[in-house]
């Protein structure tokens, strides 16, 4: 049965439930009693992408729509009210809203019954008490909440005899942002791993109430700076479809062009962390070297070495002629050639492939359990990527292949981030011939002029960015969430450091590909 279809047959049961379209997605409001049966239904044809809090968030009127989407079928936001601030949980139905439960938890004070693990998650109650909900009071609110803490230390699992709990940060050296685990082991084996992040909680989505939507898109690329256009790309589009306008087939192409170049850059940065917490230190800087030529090449045509500033609302801040596209495409098929040259002989490399095959596997009914996103899903055999399955920009005009691996383990990663390199150059060379003469920016003149939701979302290196953006009379932003690949795919880091070793823990963290500062937006 087609997603349409089973969508249909699900309105058909629940009669009651009223529907209503909105620009890009299908809204259906239902009472909290029903959202459990309605999870169950939808799975596993339809995705689960993330929960997305809406309404006056200084009252109690808010109000949760949990967002699913299918293979090229519509978007779908199951409305439920916050009734008495209780709601039942649907993480036994699906794992991959545990996390997003006890963020809104967290952020909202929403409780949601049945949860087995609520609180002390986004905020530290050694520094957040419970109920402070920043999301809905004001400062001073929360300053007066915040005058009592409590100091809780990280929870026992395991209590055999010999069994220890070793903590690994959440300070480190260098740039790594703030992350703590707990590995608690029995011998030098892994039983079970403590993930603590929001060390730097920095409250974007609060940031972004009453912004324009070029104030949107600043606040919104700076979420993660190593992937700022992708998650600029999933805002703009999502500002795009509220103001209803079209963006010009020339800006398209040239948003995919950039977006892939952003995709090698930040696996080749990926594939050198792997190699460094593997020991190979002369592979691992000669891909640094690639990496930091990519990061020339785009600074000098965009203006910027991670692509700030090139995403405007109704197109792209500047354009390029012939010659300087040509010109990209050839040293970007130069260093892409030269990256799996080296890449592909670290096949023959026993002492390199002991450490990677059959470490750190999830196997691909964990995967979806989790609700995985991006490489990381792909390496485990979870054929889903929003270039295809949800085509945006003019993914629907390019020909190219989505690897998919079967095994699941660091290697399959590792296959999974070269495999995507060779296809994204393969887009990239498509384009030069595709293009046609034109302006990529619609209008300097970008208004919004009605209350509405949209969605924007972008297959990020990472995996899928979702950007909800919900407008006022005024063309500002009235709410914004942000569903970023950190905040999914770190929910499954744990489950593949067990059974593992100490000396696998830094090897396997390396194949995720995990960045902190897309989770603590």
């Amino acid at each position: 049965m087609t997603a349409a279809k089973e969508l249909e047959h699900i309105l058909m049961e629940h009669q009651e439930m009223r529907m209503r379209v909105e620009s890009n997605w299908i809204r259906i409001t239902a009472e909290p009693s029903q959202l459990p049966e309605l999870a169950r239904e939808l799975t596993p044809q339809w995705a689960f992408a993330g929960i997305v809090p809406q309404g006056d968030c200084e009252t109690q009127n808010l109000r949760l729509l949990y967002v699913f989407y299918a293979q090229k079928g519509p978007w779908l936001g199951i409305e439920v009210r916050n009734h008495d601030q209780n709601i039942p949980t649907i993480s036994h139905i699906l794992f991959a809203a545990d996390w997003q439960e006890r963020e809104m938890e967290d952020l909202f004070d929403v409780h949601f019954a049945g949860h087995p693990l609520l609180g002390n998650f986004v905020l530290h109650d050694s520094h957040w008490p419970e109920g402070t909900a920043p999301m809905k009071r004001h400062s001073e609110e929360i300053h007066q909440k915040a005058n009592v803490f409590q100091d809780l230390g990280t929870p026992r699992i395991v209590e055999s005899p010999g069994s220890f709990l070793m903590p690994i940060g959440p300070i480190y050296s260098g740039t790594a942002e703030s992350i703590q685990f707990g590995l608690e082991t029995v011998g030098e084996e892994i039983v079970f791993a403590h993930i603590r992040p929001f060390y730097k909680y920095r409250a974007v989505e609060k940031l972004l109430r009453g912004q324009t939507p070029t104030g949107a898109l600043l606040i919104g690329e700076r979420i993660d700076g190593l992937t700022a256009f992708s998650h600029a790309l999933a805002m703009a589009q999502a500002l795009e479809t509220l103001a209803a306008i079209q963006i010009s087939p020339r800006a398209k192409l040239l948003r995919l062009f950039w977006a892939e170049i952003e995709r090698i850059r930040s696996h080749l940065q990926v594939l050198a962390g792997i190699l460094e917490s593997t020991g190979l230190s002369v592979p691992q800087n000669l891909l640094q070297a690639l990496e930091e030529e990519l990061l020339q090449i785009s600074g000098a045509f965009s203006g910027h070495r991670y692509l700030f500033g090139l995403i405007r609302a109704g197109g792209l801040s500047r354009d390029w002629s012939d010659e300087d596209i040509q010109n990209m495409v050839g040293r970007l098929e130069t260093l892409v050639r030269h990256s799996q040259q080296i890449l592909d002989a670290l096949a023959f490399d026993n002492s390199f492939l002991d450490r990677l095959e059959a470490v750190g596997t999830l196997s691909s009914e964990s995967a979806g359990t989790h609700g995985l996103v991006g490489p990381v899903a792909r390496a485990s055999g979870i054929n889903r990527d929003l270039r295809i399955c949800q085509p945006y920009a003019a993914y629907d005009q390019i020909v190219f292949d989505v690897p998919v691996q079967a095994e699941g383990d660091g290697y399959a990663r590792f296959r999974q981030l070269t495999q995507e390199m060779a296809q994204s150059i393969r887009i990239i060379q498509q384009i030069p011939l595709m293009l046609m003469p034109g302006e990529v920016l619609s209008s300097d003149e970008f208004r919004i002029t009605q209350a509405r939701t949209a969605f924007g979302y972008a297959e990020s290196p990472a995996g899928a960015v979702l950007c909800a953006v919900s407008s006022n009379n005024q063309g500002t932003v009235e709410h914004c969430r942000v569903i970023t690949p950190g905040l999914v795919n770190w929910h499954a880091f744990s489950e593949s450091l067990r059974h593992f070793t100490f000396q696998d823990f830094p090897i396997i963290l390396a194949t995720f590909g995990l960045s902190v500062a897309d989770l603590d937006r």
